[in-house]
Formats: C-alpha cells, sequence, structure tokens
C-alpha cells in the first residue's frame, strides 16, 4: 500500500480521489437507470420481466415472481445446520440492540388546558432490496428487516435478483423467513426499486426503500426519492482504521483487506502516528493479499483508494479521521476510549483490538447499514427510527386560547396572512 505523509496538501488530495466514487458522480448511468425506472413505471409488470430477463437472464413471470412457501422450504433443506444456527444467534443480537431504540409517543397537558405530544406511527408498508448478482447477503436481510419489525411495521416485502434458473440463494430466503418478512419477489436493479416505488400488477407500492445495491440501485433509488422514501444513496463500502505503535499490524492489515474485498471502489485507509507501523502493516497487506481469493479485486481496490498516512501527532490524525468521515472506524490505540471523545463523524465505530469491522458486519446487533462517502457528517446507520414518522398533536380549550389569540393574530398580521389572523380571531367574536 501506498504509504502518504499527512499534511493538508495530502489530506485534500485524498479527500478529492474519495468523492469519485460518489454515484453521484456516475453520470453516465443516470439516462440509463431514468430509462429503466420510467418504463417499469409506465408499463408495470411486462417492463420488470423484460429486463429481468434482460439483466438476469432469468424467465420471471406473474406466476413465479412471488417466492412461494414450496421454495422457502426447498431452501431450508438445502442450508447449512450451523449456518441456520448462527444466523438465529445473530437475529437476537441484532432485535436486542435495536429494541433499545424504540421510541413511544408522549403528551403533556397543564392547568390551562392544553394538550401537546408527538404521535409515533410506524410506516405501513416497507420495502427491502437485497443484492444478488456476485455474491448474496443474508446479513444484510437481517439488518433491512429486523429494525422495521421492531418499529412495527405492518408490512415488509424483498426484492432480491433471481439466477438464470429463477431462483434465490438459499442463504437469503432463509435469512428473510427467519427475520419475519412477508413476501420475497425475484426481481432486482433498478427495475426492482421502480416497481416497489410506484407499484406494478403484481407488487405493491412501499412507503419507503432501504437496502444497499449497485450503482443502477443508488441512482434509482434517487430517482424515484420523493414518490417514496429512502434511506440513503449508498456508496462502495469503506474502512478507516486509526491505529498507534500500539496496534498489531496483522490485525491492522486483516480488518483493511475486510473492506477492499467487496469491490475495486472499496477504500480502505489507516492513518498512524507510527511510520514503523505504516511500513509493516504495508508488509503484512502484501502477504495477505497474495494468499486471498479476492486477490484481483483487493488489488484494484487499494490500487485505486487504499492509503496509509502517517500523522505527527493523534489529534492531527482524528481531525483527518473526522474529515473523512468514514463509514467503519477500527480505533486500534493504546486507550481507544480516549479518542472515542474526540470522534464526531464516522458510521460505526469499533474499538479495540478485538472488535473488528466483521462483527459489526454480521452478528454483535449495531446496523452494518451505514452512511458512506463523508454522508457520516449528517447522517446515521439504519435503526428504528426509519421505519417509523412522528405527528405533532395539539389541542387547545377556549380558554387556553383565549389567552395567546392576541399574538398569534399579532403575528399572522406582521406576516402579511389576514386569513390565518382570522382563522383564530373569529372564535372570539
Amino acid at each position: 500500500m501506498r504509504i502518504v505523509k499527512l499534511d493538508n496538501n495530502s489530506k485534500k488530495d485524498l479527500l478529492a480521489n474519495l468523492l469519485k466514487r460518489s454515484p453521484s458522480q456516475y453520470g453516465e448511468y443516470e439516462q440509463r437507470v431514468a430509462d429503466i425506472v420510467d418504463k417499469v413505471k409506465a408499463e408495470g409488470d411486462s417492463a420488470v420481466f423484460e429486463f429481468t430477463k434482460k439483466f438476469d437472464k432469468a424467465d420471471i413471470s406473474a406466476g413465479n415472481i412471488l417466492v412461494t412457501e414450496a421454495e422457502f422450504e426447498e431452501a431450508y433443506a438445502k442450508m447449512d445446520a450451523e449456518l441456520l444456527g448462527t444466523i438465529k444467534k445473530a437475529i437476537v443480537n441484532i432485535r436486542s440492540f435495536h429494541e433499545k431504540q424504540k421510541q413511544r409517543s408522549w403528551f403533556d397537558t397543564s392547568a390551562e388546558g392544553t394538550f401537546l405530544g408527538q404521535k409515533i406511527t410506524a410506516l405501513q408498508r416497507a420495502g427491502v432490496y437485497v443484492p444478488g448478482g456476485k455474491a448474496a447477503y443474508p446479513s444484510s436481510v437481517l439488518m433491512n428487516v429486523i429494525p422495521a419489525k421492531v418499529a412495527g411495521v405492518d408490512e415488509i416485502i424483498m426484492c432480491t435478483p433471481p439466477g438464470a434458473d429463477g431462483k434465490v440463494y438459499e442463504g437469503t430466503l432463509v435469512a428473510a423467513k427467519e427475520a419475519g418478512v412477508d413476501r420475497v419477489y425475484k426481481i432486482g436493479g433498478a427495475q426492482a426499486i421502480a416497481a416497489m416505488a410506484y407499484g406494478t400488477e403484481s407488487i405493491p407500492k412501499v412507503d419507503k426503500i432501504v437496502g444497499p445495491g449497485n450503482i443502477y440501485v443508488a441512482l434509482a433509488k434517487r430517482r424515484v426519492y420523493g414518490n417514496v422514501s429512502i434511506d440513503s444513496i449508498a456508496g462502495p463500502s469503506e474502512i478507516l482504521v486509526l491505529a498507534d505503535e500500539t496496534a498489531n499490524p496483522r490485525y491492522v492489515a486483516a480488518d483493511l483487506l475486510s473492506q477492499a474485498e467487496h469491490d475495486e471502489l472499496a477504500s480502505a485507509i489507516l492513518i498512524t502516528t507510527s511510520e514503523a507501523l505504516a511500513k509493516q502493516v504495508s508488509e503484512e497487506v502484501d502477504k495477505f493479499t497474495a494468499v486471498l481469493s479476492r486477490k484481483a479485486i483487493i488489488e484494484k481496490s487499494l490500487e485505486n483508494y487504499g492509503y496509509i498516512l502517517v500523522a505527527d501527532t493523534m489529534d492531527d490524525a482524528i481531525d483527518a479521521v473526522n474529515e473523512i468521515a468514514s463509514e467503519h472506524l477500527e480505533v486500534l490505540t493504546a486507550n481507544p476510549f480516549n479518542e472515542l471523545a474526540k470522534i464526531r463523524n464516522a458510521g460505526a465505530i469499533f474499538l479495540g483490538q478485538y472488535s473488528s469491522e466483521p462483527l459489526g458486519d454480521y452478528f454483535a446487533g449495531p446496523n452494518h447499514i451505514l452512511p458512506t462517502n463523508g454522508t457520516a457528517k449528517f447522517f446515521s446507520a439504519l435503526s428504528v427510527d426509519d421505519f417509523v414518522k412522528k405527528s405533532s398533536v395539539i389541542s387547545f380549550s377556549r380558554e387556553a386560547l383565549e389567552a395567546v389569540h392576541n399574538d398569534i393574530e399579532r403575528f399572522a398580521k406582521a406576516e402579511g396572512l389576514t386569513a390565518h389572523a382570522n382563522s383564530v380571531a373569529v372564535r372570539f367574536e
């Protein structure tokens, strides 16, 4: 991996390079996505089936688009028993974590006759997108579905691309059943996003679409936003490791590669105050890469977006951490909880040498659907909050309104909204 001295110029160059990975930078795909979305909106099922045949080579129709109970049973029969046990354990951890996020409606009254509050209501129908294609991700099923179930969403549907044989990977189906998905549809890509956003003859319109995907999925979510809600427009995966001289270079190297293997656009960055560690990590990365199964992807990822930055001080390193605002941040220092207080921007923070990033991907409980491309400065991990909406509740008695009606009328008239003022005034004629 390249080793670079951390200064203002190198930090600026790094940030500019990372921004190239944003879905917003891939304008050449936008028209293709727009054409797919618009065709599905106009033609419904027929367009969905056409695009599924074109992109996934699968013959999908109204008769087989919905995964049947027989297909779920077949998936369970194929499923490795130990993996199923692991999925069940992960569900317990994920559900327990997200149950702590639940908010309740609240109301407040006063002796003057006011009743104010906030009503929390779960969404009626959520749509979950789960990638397929080169890799299948049962873990993403759990992370998207369980917060929705905890929130109390009435109905959860899922779309995931089939193989050319028209079947869905058994791990994805088993995870969906275990997590509580109501219906699974065998479609993927931009066409799946459009179908959930607008509804077709076979697929109902949802209120919100969540879940990661490729550039077509990301751009399709951006295009349909406003007609439905979305979680975020996710970019490629990324990891940043903050380390001092006490860090184990093999651990650091292994953790960097855990994200570099996702795809060629993934980002893996080490920021350290130790030149010796920087060199050791670079050597360990080379050793691991030579024997890992996704060597070609890792090499391309590191060539494009892999960095080791050497900082003069830990404060300089943390400043860079907050500027980069990485999806995953590992803190491998002598006292990682000391650094935690200074970290403002990160999707998920992993503290200590035994808290490697895959722990969060699969098992610990916090959500792995995280903000990317610097959006951790203002976005959060997927949570129960993403599946509820909040309504203000207001009730005043005549006596309570009488005490303040002059103030309200004065405010309205100052803004030139005389009908607003009249709406209150007529009650005291």
